[in-house]
């Protein structure tokens, strides 16, 4: 009994020691915010839900796609014949089938129109993003609104990033894309050779107060952008009444694009 207490009388004395030298400060502030230590965020969180039983109406529509890359001088790198090249291919936003964009949700019994779906997919501006953890300057970084964000002008093209995603959302400009744009947007900059690039959600348009290009262009309104922090947001009401599912949400990312199945 003497050994523990005497144990706790010194750590009691340390504790106040490391107070009064100015190293409790961040310590005890830190216990206040609690076990994970990261403040409670008051400003807006945006979040993207696609609709999937609008979207497979018009399973050849690319209103979204196309206006995403018009809007952001998005190249269409294609080969001398005139096909896609795959190898050096840019997308910002594009279709994939069900069962590569949901693994985890693929199943021998699923419904034949599920496993016969396209699923719209992009930067899944997750809130804890490998991507960001990996880039050795800082050229990827998330907001405080959870914007996953990329400056070319920092991006060294190690690619780090790319290997990182585990999503496949970012691209790299193995040559100048420039030369595939038969016409730019004089709003939104061209990039460079040897830098990596992505969806941003519009954040020049979100800066205007306007949403996001690919919401705007979409026809059967089956893209929602808003904050998932304000509860009356069309965002948050549908979370909170629809059934959703998440692209790999095991990795542990916390992918904020939600999809209605």
């Amino acid at each position: 009994m003497q050994d523990g207490k005497s144990r706790r009388e010194f750590l009691y004395a340390a504790g106040a020691a490391a107070v009064g030298i100015g190293v409790g400060g961040p310590i005890l502030s830190a216990l206040a915010r609690g076990a994970g230590g990261v403040p409670e965020r008051t400003g807006p969180r945006y979040a993207l839900v696609v609709d999937l039983q609008k979207c497979r109406h018009e399973e050849g529509c690319r209103d979204c796609i196309d206006r995403c890359h018009e809007e952001h001088n998005v190249p269409d790198v294609r080969t001398g014949s005139g096909e896609v090249n795959a190898k050096e291919e840019v997308k910002w936003i594009w279709k994939e089938p069900f069962p590569n964009a949901f693994p985890d949700e693929e199943s021998e019994y699923a419904a034949e129109s599920q496993r016969g779906l396209s699923a719209i997919v992009l930067c899944n501006h997750c809130e804890r993003p490998p991507c960001v953890r990996v880039c050795p300057t800082g050229a990827t970084f998330k907001r405080d609104d959870g914007i996953v964000m990329m400056d070319m002008h920092r991006c060294i093209g190690c690619r780090y990033c790319i290997v990182g995603c585990p999503y496949g959302s970012r691209s790299f400009n193995w040559s100048d894309p420039r030369k595939y744009l038969s016409k730019t947007n004089p709003g939104y900059p061209t990039r460079t050779k040897g830098v990596v690039e992505k969806c941003t959600l519009c954040d020049e348009r979100l800066a205007k107060g306007l949403i996001p290009a690919c919401v705007e262009a979409c026809r059967e309104k089956a893209l929602v952008f808003g904050d998932v922090r304000d509860p009356s947001s069309e965002v948050r009401q549908i979370l909170n009444s629809r059934y959703t599912i998440r692209r790999r949400p095991a990795l542990g990312t916390q992918p904020h694009v939600f999809y209605v199945v």
